[in-house]
């Protein structure tokens, strides 16, 4: 198998939909317990509360059965984690990597803001992962009384080669900068010798067509954010994004009004409980822009909105880690899995749907455009840091 494969749409898969901690955590805890020869996991943030720690007993229980487990954490997203509960995973066997480490949380290089902050799990390349949902409990800082709200999906079939590539990839990476770097002349880790084989054959699981796309800094610097405006491009009917933190540029919302303006539908679904306050002002500056074209805009409010899905018409569809923000589209390395098959379109938009009826609040455009001056005021103010945070980070132009 050769590191360097292209992004490809291939079929003969099988997905379902996870929605929440209540479908995701029982579903890998299930799949870890039934694996004979590897796992591999990425993930932002692994919590040790009631969640992180069922997923990682399950790896020790799996460890302890000599399976090969392999986890890569972000040193920002996990930075709350004690030690002591990754040091637990090593002396049992488990590879523990963690991608720029953070040893003091208070700084401001540029190179810290580039994070991991993809959600992946792969079990003897049988069975997949991605999706949004981190490794921590769907109550724990969830800012409500009630679960957050996210999504991931379960895959089998031949896109899980591909899944196992881009993991290999950057634990070889990884790998690298922590110990090969130190050592001038130290090469990269060797591909794997024994590469499992459902995923050198490839095996049929289903019929649905799968694309794995990610983000990093290298080959795949858009190839989400172009995913997603391809879609959009070709909509004739719907667009339907939820995305908690959604701030996109020029070129990206001008897609979607250009989408309205043909006559399909647009509705996005944002957070209304802010996390990060400074960047839910930045957002709603660009409110009046996309009321103005006609777009719909709910905010979510029951409890804190996480999940990173879309569905365009009857039969695309994405669910992954990346926002529709500068961190998600410039910076960070992120995954999503675009699906091209009518039954999870509709299953996904039925779910989404379902959500805003129930636990959403549409904004009324007369309204948002006579709010008080203080409340536009500190949306632009948010907006400006934005842009000059952009700039100092030396990508205003591809946000514009």
């Amino acid at each position: 198998m050769s590191l360097s494969r292209k992004p490809r749409i291939v079929g003969g898969n099988r997905i379902t939909l996870l929605k929440n901690g209540a479908d995701f955590f029982p579903a890998l805890v299930k799949a870890i317990d039934a694996a004979t020869s590897e796992v591999r996991l990425e993930t932002y943030i692994f919590r040790d509360d009631v969640a992180g720690i069922g997923v990682a007993d399950a790896l020790k229980r799996a460890a302890q059965r000599g399976v090969k487990v392999q986890v890569l954490i972000d040193g920002v997203g996990s930075h709350a984690t004690p030690e002591a509960f990754f040091v637990a995973l090593q002396r049992i066997g488990i590879e523990v990597l963690v991608f720029r480490p953070e040893r003091q949380f208070f700084n401001i290089r540029k190179s810290r803001l580039r994070r991991v902050h993809r959600k992946i799990a792969l079990v003897d390349g049988k069975v997949g992962f991605v999706g949004g949902i981190n490794l921590i409990d769907d109550m724990t800082d969830c800012l409500s009384e009630f679960p957050r709200y996210d999504y991931a999906v379960q895959v089998e079939g031949p896109v899980l080669a591909d899944i196992y590539l881009e993991m290999v990839r950057l634990w070889r990476t990884v790998s690298w900068w922590k110990f090969g770097r130190r050592r001038f002349g130290i090469a990269l880790p060797d591909f794997p010798k024994h590469v499992p084989a459902a995923l050198v054959h490839e095996t049929k699981a289903g019929n649905t067509k799968i694309l794995f796309a990610v983000r990093d800094n290298f080959r795949h610097r858009r190839d989400i954010e172009k995913a997603y405006l391809q879609a959009i491009a070709s909509a004739r009917r719907e667009i339907l994004i939820t995305s908690p933190y959604f701030l996109p540029g020029r070129h990206f919302r001008r897609a979607l009004m250009m989408a309205r303006q043909r006559g399909v539908k647009v509705i996005l679904l944002l957070q209304g409980r802010a996390d990060h306050l400074l960047l839910q002002q930045a957002t709603r500056a660009l409110y009046t822009q996309l009321l103005g074209a006609g777009i719909n805009i709910f905010e979510y409010h029951r409890s804190m909105l996480h999940g990173k899905i879309a569905v365009v018409d009857d039969a695309w569809s994405t669910v992954g880690s990346s926002n529709l923000d500068p961190f998600s589209l410039f910076l960070n390395r992120e995954a999503n899995v675009v699906v091209i098959d009518e039954t999870f379109a509709a299953t996904l938009h039925a779910s989404v749907m379902q959500e805003i009826r129930l636990n959403a609040v549409e904004l009324d455009p007369m309204r948002w455009q006579n709010r008080k001056w203080l409340g536009r005021a500190s949306t632009w103010i948010a907006y400006g840091f934005a842009r000059w945070l952009t700039g100092w980070l030396g990508f205003a132009k591809r946000w514009d």
